[in-house]
């Protein structure tokens, strides 16, 4: 599921081809960010207010208000004024 207000980015895959079948779904929730290419496997839980940055794997759940990157992604800082006016434009763009 895709919460409010979530941008993903152009080329992102969201996994959503459930193998095994005990396999859990993606949730996104409320106001995240996922950069361009990132790839979302199945199971994972991206929370409140988090970033994914461009060209991250995202393996595990990520905490609300993190920012990830990499390959496996990790959490590189948490989410703060700097990071909130660098995605300010997308609010911007939604009116």
């Amino acid at each position: 599921t895709i919460g409010k207000n979530c941008h993903i980015g152009a080329g992102a895959v969201v996994a959503g081809v459930l193998e095994p079948p005990s396999k859990q779904p993606v949730i996104i929730e409320d106001n995240v960010l996922i950069g361009a290419n990132a790839v979302i496997l199945e199971g994972v839980v991206i929370g409140e207010n988090a970033v994914v940055a461009a060209g991250s794997v995202v393996l595990e759940n990520v905490e609300p208000n993190m920012v990830v990157a990499g390959s496996p992604a990790r959490v590189i800082k948490r989410r703060d004024e700097k990071t909130d006016a660098k995605t300010e434009i997308l609010a911007d763009l939604r009116k």
